[in-house]
Formats: C-alpha cells, sequence, structure tokens
C-alpha cells in the first residue's frame, strides 16, 4: 500500500501527528493508499516556508520572464508523466479515465498559458495635474496563497489555482481534500522535478478542521482560493474577513439546462443528458434543472430517458464506462436521501430512482442515472445541489417564465440555453444570473475563459487573465522631478 508524505519547504515530510489517513477506491471499496494527517503545526510549517520564498531565495529574485520558464517546464513534466497522474486520481476519486484523460491535457495548457502570461504582468503611467510631478503602477503578488480544493477535480483545482498565483510571483500551499489528495501529492513531486524553488509549491494534507481552518486563519496567509460546498465557503468566508484576507470562492450550483421548441433536439439530449450524468452529477456544473418549452416536454423527455437508459455505469479506467461511482460513502448516502426528499414532495419518477447493482458494480456506491418530472420549483430537488446523477424536469411556456424559474434559485453558476434563435440565445444570455452561459453547448470549460458564479456560487473568477489579478496588488508611486522642492512641503500645489 502505497504511504503519502506531506511537501513542505521542498522536502517529503511526515506528519507532525503521526497520525495517517485511508484513501479508498471508490470503485473497489477498498483502501489503496494512506495519506499524512496533518495539523495546524504542519499548516504552519508550510506557510513559514511560503513566506520565506516569498521574502528571501531564488523565487524573489527571478525576473518574470524566468519564473514563466520554471511554469513551462511544469507542464513540461505533466505532460510527460500524465499517465501516472491521470491513473492516481481515477483511483481515489473514481473519476473516468477518459475524462480525467482530457482533462489531463487541459491541465499542462494551463501551466503553459499561465507561464506565457507571467511576463505580461504591466503597471500604467497616470498623467497628473502637477507638471513636477510622475505617478505608475506596479503589479505585485498578494502574499503567500492557501489554496483549499475539492474531491471531484484535484488536479484540476489545485492547477487553476497555483499557476495563476505562481505567475504573479505568489508561493501556494495546497490543502486537498482527505478524500482525494494522492494526485496533488503526485503533481508537487513534478514541480519539484520542474526546478519550482523550494517553499513556493506546498501540499499539507488532511482534515479542514485540522488543516484547512489553520491556513485561513494564519496571518501571515494573505488569500484563500477556496472550491468546494456554498456552506463551508460561506464559514471560511467569515473567519477570513476577521483577518482582512482576500478570497476567491468557487462554489456550488443549481444549474439550469433550457430547451427552447426550436432547438435542434437531438443535439440538445446529448447536452442535457452528459449536463447531468457526465462525472456521475458530481460536478458543480452540473445541469441538474432541465428547463423544458411546455410544447415538447414529452418529446423531448422520452428521447432523454432513452439515452439514459443507454448509460453504461462501472469500473472508471473501462473506457467503455459512461458513469462510475459516487466518489465518496457520505456523498453516495446523501444522494439516495435526495431522492427520498424528492418522491416525498410530489415529483415523479421517470428513471432509476436508487442504488445500482449487478455485474462489476463492486464498491456498493453506484447510484442509478436518475429522472425526475411534475416537480415545481420550490421543491428541495430543484434548490438544493445535490452533486449526484439526479436530474429534474420542469416546463415553460415563453421565455420570461423561463427566465423566472431560472433565477429563482440561490446558487448562479452557470446554464445552458438551447436555441437556433441568435436573438433568443442573445437576450437569454442577459437575463440570466449566472457566471457563465453555454448556447448549444454544455460544459465547454476553457482555462482561457473567465469562470465563477453569481450569488451562492461564488466570488471573483477563476481561469483566463482575470486570474491572475486576484493574486496580485496595485502599488501606486508618485515621484517629484522638481530637484528644488522642499522635503516636507505642507502646502498642496
Amino acid at each position: 500500500m502505497k504511504q503519502y508524505l506531506q511537501y513542505i519547504d521542498g522536502a517529503w515530510v511526515r506528519p507532525d501527528s503521526g497520525a495517517w489517513i485511508d484513501s479508498t477506491d471508490p470503485y473497489r471499496g477498498e483502501t489503496w493508499a494512506r495519506i499524512a494527517r496533518g495539523n495546524a503545526t504542519d499548516a504552519g510549517r508550510a506557510v513559514a516556508a511560503a513566506n520565506r520564498a516569498m521574502t528571501r531565495g531564488p523565487w524573489v529574485t527571478m525576473t518574470a520572464s524566468e519564473r514563466g520558464r520554471v511554469l513551462r517546464r511544469v507542464g513540461d513534466a505533466i505532460t510527460q508523466h500524465a499517465q501516472t497522474l491521470i491513473e492516481t486520481e481515477v483511483r481515489d476519486n473514481g473519476k473516468l479515465l477518459a475524462e480525467v484523460t482530457g482533462q489531463m491535457k487541459a491541465v499542462a495548457e494551463c501551466w503553459y498559458y499561465y507561464a506565457g502570461l507571467a511576463d505580461k504582468i504591466e503597471g500604467s503611467s497616470i498623467p497628473l495635474e502637477k507638471a513636477d510631478s510622475v505617478a505608475f503602477t506596479r503589479r505585485e503578488p498578494v502574499g503567500v496563497v492557501a489554496a483549499l480544493t475539492a474531491w471531484n477535480s484535484p488536479l484540476w483545482f489545485a492547477t487553476v489555482k497555483a499557476a495563476p498565483a505562481m505567475a504573479a510571483g505568489c508561493a501556494v500551499v495546497v490543502k486537498p481534500s482527505e478524500y482525494a489528495s494522492a494526485s496533488t501529492l503526485e503533481l508537487a513531486g513534478l514541480l519539484a522535478e520542474a526546478g519550482v524553488p523550494n517553499g513556493v509549491f506546498n501540499v499539507v494534507t488532511g482534515l479542514g478542521a485540522d488543516v484547512g481552518a489553520p491556513l485561513v486563519e494564519h496571518p501571515d496567509v494573505a488569500k484563500i482560493a477556496f472550491t468546494g460546498s456554498d456552506t463551508t465557503g460561506a464559514k471560511l468566508y467569515e473567519t477570513a474577513a476577521r483577518g482582512v484576507k482576500r478570497v476567491s470562492l468557487e462554489l456550488g450550483g443549481k444549474s439550469p439546462n433550457i430547451v427552447f421548441e426550436d432547438a435542434d433536439l437531438d443535439l440538445a439530449v446529448v447536452g442535457v443528458v452528459s449536463g447531468i450524468f457526465g462525472a456521475g452529477g458530481q460536478m458543480c456544473a452540473a445541469g441538474s434543472r432541465l428547463l423544458v418549452h411546455s410544447s415538447i416536454k414529452e418529446e423531448f423527455l422520452a428521447k432523454v430517458v432513452e439515452l439514459a437508459k443507454g448509460i453504461r455505469l462501472g469500473d472508471p479506467m473501462d473506457p467503455a464506462t459512461n458513469v462510475g461511482p459516487i466518489s465518496t460513502p457520505a456523498q453516495y448516502e446523501k444522494v439516495l436521501h435526495y431522492i427520498d426528499v424528492a418522491e416525498q414532495d410530489g415529483a415523479r419518477l421517470l428513471l432509476g430512482g436508487g442504488p445500482a447493482t449487478g455485474p462489476g458494480l463492486t464498491g456498493g456506491q453506484f447510484v442509478e442515472p436518475t429522472i425526475f418530472t411534475d416537480v415545481t420549483n420550490n421543491m428541495r430537488i430543484a434548490q438544493e445541489e445535490v452533486f449526484g446523477p439526479i436530474l429534474c424536469v420542469l416546463d415553460f411556456d415563453d421565455e420570461d417564465e423561463a427566465v423566472r424559474i431560472a433565477n429563482d434559485i440561490p446558487y448562479g453558476l452557470v446554464a445552458g440555453v438551447w436555441t437556433r434563435g441568435i436573438g433568443r440565445a442573445m437576450r437569454m444570455s442577459k437575463a440570466l444570473n449566472v457566471g457563465s452561459v453555454w448556447v448549444n453547448t454544455y460544459r465547454t470549460y476553457s482555462y482561457m475563459v473567465p469562470f465563477g458564479g453569481m450569488k451562492r456560487s461564488g466570488l471573483g473568477r477563476e481561469h483566463g487573465v482575470e486570474a491572475v489579478d486576484a493574486y496580485l496588488e496595485t502599488k501606486s508611486i508618485v515621484l517629484s522631478t522638481d530637484d528644488d522642492a522642499p522635503a516636507n512641503a505642507f502646502v498642496m500645489r
């Protein structure tokens, strides 16, 4: 059984507690690795290392171009060792081999993208009303960053936080989910191989209360970047506010996938089914609410059910598998609970509705692809994030009603719109209160395009140029060019 140490200040470190956490393969239902159970002492050591890296040593004296070359070598290392990273992540969280393989290409490209941006960080010159003064700005790293990541895509989340932060000149301490830490630790080894200086990238593993909270509260941590539930994000935000820390929150969603009567229904049905059942629904942007025009509801639902019936559950390492297991026992129980809640509230079950069993479905954490209709928007199944393979169906009669239903939710992460009308697409994309609108497509992410939510779906944006801004402070400098001016002038001129 593999045992993973923590990565702090360029070295593999045993936990101060001497304790370990079993990491379970969700497909087989068996322990396959052990993860160090860190504590506040480990978190403090990592923050101290990151702080040293930002105040002295090679990271501080590197030019922006040199930092960019380091990040490019990280992308090269990921490309070279992609298969190890892929297999580790699939084993650790049960995500599909095909999905992680595609994602791994984006992980490497993301490091290349921010490597290219490292020397594009520029200040500005400001014309003043005073002829004998010059003003300009500099963009400087915000400080030590604590990156707290979720279990469903740990390598991706670590990358979209660490790569722009490091491009900005920050040092990072990553705290991955205790349910899926192994791939992030494998990544740490590759950063060391790529020549990232000691202390610039650290990984401390353990429980949220033992490691996450001390990181958020640490006085030398300047910025928190978090991916997870809105409940945890709100608590983190409150704690960070007491230390006046910068915060980015990428939280949950209850995203509408809206199908109009003029849509290409065959295209839309694929987008709807993959939008909720891909990754077993364990994604913040899952299209868990299908809003379909009443005139095509029955026809479209028949297509959705027929396609969903053909979903193949099984071993995530098998390329033929469409949906793998639920990643954690707690999440498995939560998904089944919401099926009960939906039925109690009066939703009508069209498909699935319980545990999936049968040959090849080992580990006891599979849930059938489930579809509920006759859902009203005040039902819990329509308002609360499930994070599992459950689709709830609502209907509407016109654009205004579609917008009203879509926006009547605490979340605002993404939305899908399926229509042939360019005017309708533009109207809907403006009216929907979400961070991203996908038109005639779904789950079309890119590290180049800003991603984040409104309302309880989060604060700030990851991906794209905007992500670098989240790790920078603006410093203003004003210089007097009048050599005869008194050193301490009390009169404004």
